[in-house]
């Protein structure tokens, strides 16, 4: 039992904690468009980000998965993105099909997710009670997640149904600055990034070094 809420409340600050505001960008722009009485929809697309992001957790736990962490701490971003511009550009019959494409966004970006949870719960993790900890530490993602949802979900409430803003305007205008925040964390990310600096400075040396010879 000891074991199994460490492993929860590993899980828990893996989410609800400033390193992992990317995680909760994601899941706010996920949410945005919903409001209380989406609620069923709301279940729906948490279930689908869940299942996704355990599946890829669990093979990388068994070793079946392995993936470069800067490739995903990049991407991770760049699913942030795709959601936001998914919400910006959604239409009225979008919202009313049956299957959104939000929904399979939360499925897809899930399997990313799921490869950067398993960052922290691999460098704890034995052999031993392998099966009862990844489901400690899933179940406490998942509720640090539902947390998220009910923020922001009472955001929407007091913007849209409280504040009268047009609900399509604060959809856009909420999913526009998080986009913002994402491309500048995958500028940041980038996995050749700061090797491309650290090249440009030395180019920069040298040819200055060069110019110093040749005066």
């Amino acid at each position: 039992m000891q074991d199994f809420t460490f492993y929860f409340q590993l899980g828990i600050d893996h989410i609800l904690t400033p390193d992992a505001w990317d995680h909760i960008l994601f899941v706010t722009a996920l949410c945005l468009r919903y409001l209380w009485q989406d609620w069923r929809k709301v279940v729906v697309l948490v279930t689908a980000f869940t299942i996704g992001h355990s599946l890829t957790l669990a093979l990388s736990a068994l070793n079946y998965i392995h993936v470069n962490a800067g490739w995903i701490e990049f991407l991770i971003p760049l699913t942030i993105a795709a959601t936001c511009i998914n919400n910006m550009v959604q239409r009225k019959t979008e919202q009313q099909k049956r299957l959104p494409v939000i929904y399979f966004f939360a499925l897809f970006f899930g399997l990313i997710h799921g490869l950067a949870f398993a960052g922290q719960f691999l460098s704890l993790e034995g052999k031993e009670g392998l099966i009862g900890h990844l489901l400690a530490f899933n179940l406490g993602i998942e509720a640090a997640q539902l947390l998220i949802v009910l923020i922001v979900l009472l955001l929407s409430y007091l913007v849209v149904q409280l504040l009268k803003l047009p609900r399509i305007v604060w959809l856009r205008g909420a999913s526009a600055l998080i986009l913002v925040i994402s491309l500048f964390l995958a500028y940041q990310r980038f996995p050749y990034h700061k090797n491309y600096h650290d090249e440009s400075e030395k180019t920069v040396l040298a040819s200055g070094s060069c110019c110093s010879c040749t005066v």
